[in-house]
């Protein structure tokens, strides 16, 4: 056991308190540099989604005017308070469900505590030192926390709308430099707000929980700098998060950072659909490239996932865009007739489409006891009988000796998600930054090339 008398949360408000830019090893701040630049680049894709402009509507239906605060709207020239500008730069950054995934956390650790850090520095004139930082302080707090909470998920919790929280919350603590005492109560005051149903998942809801976990998480910070109080145990205590939101605590998770560091083990997506959909379009791929003729003459396709995905990602006919990325049917019927699922493929017309629906109809989702969430297998038969096998694992990291060798891929991405909206030359500078991050006096340039000229 790794917790001493003080409990879970003390420990974690120590660490978050006490941790600097020299602390993070080389391949943790390169790896916290791609998780930047990655969700970045969602954010500012999926600041135009019908979903970001309904929360942009709302703030200003109710007073929030664009160009009254100081931080920014990601992709428009636009600026509104610390706390609204979580709120819709978390909702943009997990609209198109493109943004990373953390195996340890069970959910997507940028999405909540990029808008959150980049809200706070920006606001209060910090470097981009200070915001890499903060944001691996929030994603070692994420994911030790998600971990630790046993059967969350599975209860029905989206860890990206409950963890994110804290994981939100810890960042923005570490940037007002909080000490541990106050990092404590924000993280308490994080824990009660954690709210977030997988019920909406294929709905406009599940990207506002990364929007809400963001604004919640500054709030409780902003709060506990104040001085306003909370529980001293909030994950283990009775009636706490654990108790009333999990099986259990596994408070082995509960270690100093380090021990090990997350944020090396980010999972970044390259389908623009749930993750858990992508070791299915993986092997699917593989058989389409290695068999040319599959997409004319497949008959029938079976998929055998964990049992867990029937909950997660099987609506069987999906009628939006959105729930085209909550479908493992759709999804594999796109693999092998488009022999992609990258985020244009995921339209409305595209979701009805009758050719592929009519292949979508022929695919079977089998659950399988053997399976981890992480794997696949697919099986596809062809209409002369023919029949061909394959499997996919997603559950490790894109990378061997160092985290940097994702970079190329992870650039082709944010460049194919910025330049329609920034332009070509805009959006190099702006990678060309984020991945400087931690030499950036300041975040004005930034946030200056994440908007398109007006």
């Amino acid at each position: 056991m790794h917790i001493d008398s003080q409990g879970a949360t003390a420990l974690l408000a120590r660490e978050v308190a006490a941790l600097s830019l020299a602390d993070l090893p080389p391949g943790v701040r390169t790896a916290a540099k791609l998780c930047v630049l990655d969700v970045l680049g969602v954010a500012i894709a999926g600041s135009r989604e019908p979903v970001t402009e309904v929360v942009r509507t709302a703030l200003a239906a109710d007073g929030t005017s664009a160009g009254t605060g100081d931080a920014a709207i990601l992709g428009r020239p636009e600026s509104v308070r610390a706390l609204d500008a979580a709120l819709v730069n978390g909702t943009a950054a997990h609209a198109l469900d493109f943004d990373d995934v953390a195996a340890a956390m069970g959910g997507h650790p940028s999405a909540p505590v990029l808008p959150a850090a980049l809200a706070v520095a920006q606001s209060r004139g910090l470097s981009g030192a200070a915001l890499l930082t903060a944001f691996a302080a929030g994603f070692e707090v994420e994911c030790r926390i998600g971990a630790a909470l046993t059967g969350h998920y599975e209860r029905g919790f989206h860890t990206t709308a409950t963890v994110g929280t804290l994981g939100a919350a810890a960042a923005a603590a570490r940037l007002m430099r909080l000490d541990a005492e106050a990092t404590a109560r924000a993280l308490g005051i994080a824990a009660t707000q954690a709210a977030g149903l997988k019920a909406m998942f294929g709905t406009m809801c599940k990207p506002l929980h990364a929007g809400r976990a963001a604004s919640a998480g500054v709030l409780a910070a902003l709060l506990a700098e104040q001085g306003m109080t909370s529980a001293d145990e909030p994950l283990t205590a009775h009636q706490g998060l654990a108790e009333t939101q999990a099986d259990g605590f596994d408070d082995t998770f509960i270690t100093p950072f380090g021990e090990p560091w997350y944020v090396p083990q980010a999972l970044f997506k390259m389908h623009a659909s749930c993750y858990l959909t992508h070791a299915p379009i993986n092997a699917l791929l593989r058989l389409r490239e290695e068999h040319p003729e599959l997409p004319e003459e497949t008959d029938t396709v079976e998929l055998r996932v964990s049992a867990g995905h029937l909950h997660v990602c099987a609506i069987p006919e999906p009628r939006t865009a959105l729930e085209g990325k909550f479908s493992l049917r759709f999804t594999a019927a796109l693999a092998l007739a488009e022999g992609t699922a990258d985020e244009s493929r995921f339209t409305t017309a595209t979701v009805t489409d009758p050719r592929l629906t009519a292949l979508r109809d022929r695919v079977t989702v089998v659950p399988d006891e053997h399976l981890t969430q992480w794997n696949g297998t697919v099986t596809v038969t062809t209409s002369n009988g023919a029949t061909y096998r394959g499997e996919a694992d997603t559950g490790t990291p894109n990378w061997v000796d160092d985290p940097g060798e994702q970079t190329p891929g992870l650039l082709a991405k944010f460049h194919g998600l910025t330049e329609p909206h920034l332009g070509e030359a805009r959006a190099k500078k702006l990678s060309s930054a984020v991945l400087a991050l931690d030499t950036l006096e300041d975040l004005t340039e930034l946030t200056t090339l994440a908007s398109p000229l007006p």
